[in-house]
């Protein structure tokens, strides 16, 4: 597996990382134990870049990931995060006061079973703190030993310019992939001049790009991608249609889309880390295959054309969602 250095930072990380799954639904003991298997096979692959939070499954990722990694934590880079947070009714919140920074570390060395967070994430930025008071709360982490390097999710470009200035930051997170590409009017030129990491998550468009997902009805009644416009109405015949385009790239590569979608991610330069999800050891597989495929620069170009900006169809979230992106 081919590996890249995280920003400025000393980390050196796989190829693309390997989050949670947003569809995971088993619980259950042996829920449990296909996940460690799956983190086992992607030590095995090479795969070291673990990417969690305090909001993945109410905390239970972080605890099914420590314990997973409990034999091999020297093997690993773990990444998590704080602040974005779920209200009971569902609905969305944001927290960045430095008290609760100092709070939600702790609660996640706990539930990970480390001394040490490698790369400690600011999952959204809160709009009522100011970015220099999050920052200097997660900047004492690091005087403190309990955090190496700090990440900043779905921050706008002025923001990460403030959060750089108060402590190096080593990695940006937002959604990148070749139907949701917004990160290339800016922020991904930022990041480059600040020698700052682009992790970009749910490079398969949120499952968008595999072509699995063929009508509303496909999503269960708990997916939270019933409420994407992407994913509803005549946006999702629209974008599907661009999905089925891909295929006469894919097929004489040997790729499906989803690989398609992943290759193209991880083509993207040595500064971008494609984050996906899965908890299927045969999918990680075939990720790991995609992440590892050449593309021809012409196949770039003419994946790039088919999905262009005016081409697809919906918002990446509903509108009032957005309004909490890109602070």
């Amino acid at each position: 597996m081919e590996m890249r250095v995280l920003g400025a930072s000393t980390l050196e990380v796989s190829a693309f990382g390997l989050g949670h799954s947003m569809g995971a639904d088993d619980f259950s003991d042996a829920g449990r134990a296909q996940f460690e298997r799956l983190i086992a096979r992607a030590l095995e692959l090479g795969v070291n870049f673990f990417d969690s939070s305090d909001a993945y499954w109410n905390g239970r990722h972080e605890s099914w990931l420590g314990q997973a990694l409990a034999r091999q934590r020297a093997r690993a880079v773990v990444a998590t995060k704080f602040g974005n947070i779920t209200r009971p009714d569902g609905s969305k919140a944001t927290d960045g006061r430095p008290e609760y920074v100092v709070s939600c570390c702790e609660a996640s060395l706990k539930r990970l079973g480390m001394e040490c967070i490698d790369l400690y994430y600011l999952h959204r930025v809160d709009p009522k703190v100011a970015i220099e008071d999050t920052i200097g709360a997660m900047a004492r982490l690091v005087e403190q030993g309990k955090v190496r390097y700090l990440g900043i999710c779905e921050a706008g470009e002025t923001t990460l310019q403030r959060a750089h200035k108060v402590h190096p930051i080593a990695a940006l997170q937002t959604e990148y992939s070749l139907w949701c590409r917004e990160a290339e009017e800016e922020i991904i030129g930022t990041c480059r001049r600040l020698n700052v990491a682009f992790v970009g998550y749910s490079p398969l468009g949120r499952g968008l790009l595999t072509g699995r997902i063929q009508s509303y009805d496909d999503l269960a009644p708990n997916d939270r991608r019933r409420i994407h416009p992407r994913f509803r109405g005549e946006n999702l015949a629209r974008n599907l249609k661009l999905v089925a385009r891909m295929e006469a790239i894919a097929t004489p590569l040997g790729l499906t889309t989803a690989q398609l979608a992943l290759a193209w991610a991880a083509a993207q330069g040595k500064d971008i880390i494609p984050l996906t999800g899965t908890q299927r050891v045969a999918l990680l597989e075939q990720s790991v295959a995609a992440a590892q495929t050449p593309l021809a620069p012409s196949d770039c170009a003419r994946l790039e054309a088919i999905f262009a900006p005016e081409a697809r169809a919906g918002e990446r979230y509903p509108v009032e969602m957005l309004r909490d992106l890109g602070i």
